[in-house]
């Protein structure tokens, strides 16, 4: 193992059913697979790193999630190409996901950037971008 390689994220969530789907789509398309499911959560994995989904407690719910409060701002992860961003962008639509920054898609990052972004069910904000 190397030092200092991500184990795993804990994403508490405020629909599991919806979360999972979303998120077990979009992980299965970057080769993750189902790793742990129990009543309350569900974990995906890659080699030696996982991502749980976690149904957050009813009584936590009243304030949503936004990425511009303090904690977790956007997620982003390696597309193997830009034909893979453009075929994930084709996906995302196919699924009515809308794409942010649609006007400046796929350079919203930079000219040198190629990216798409986009959001899950509770609007973290989640990125797929291409080597340079």
């Amino acid at each position: 193992m190397h030092k200092g390689l991500l184990h795993h994220i804990e994403i508490y969530v405020s629909d599991l059913r919806k979360s999972t789907e979303f998120w077990g789509w979009l992980l299965g398309e970057l080769g993750y697979s189902s790793f742990q499911k129990w009543d309350g959560g569900h974990s995906f994995k890659i080699d030696h790193t996982y991502i749980v989904f976690v149904q957050v407690e009813e009584r936590f719910l009243d304030v949503p999630y936004h990425r511009c409060r303090v904690g977790l701002n956007h997620i982003a992860f390696h597309a193997s190409s830009r034909d893979h961003v453009d075929e994930m962008t084709r996906k995302l639509k196919d699924k009515k996901i809308p794409i942010l920054y649609s006007d400046r898609h796929p350079y919203a990052g930079g000219e040198d950037y190629y990216a798409v972004y986009f959001e899950d069910p509770d609007r973290i904000k989640v990125e797929l971008v291409a080597p340079n």
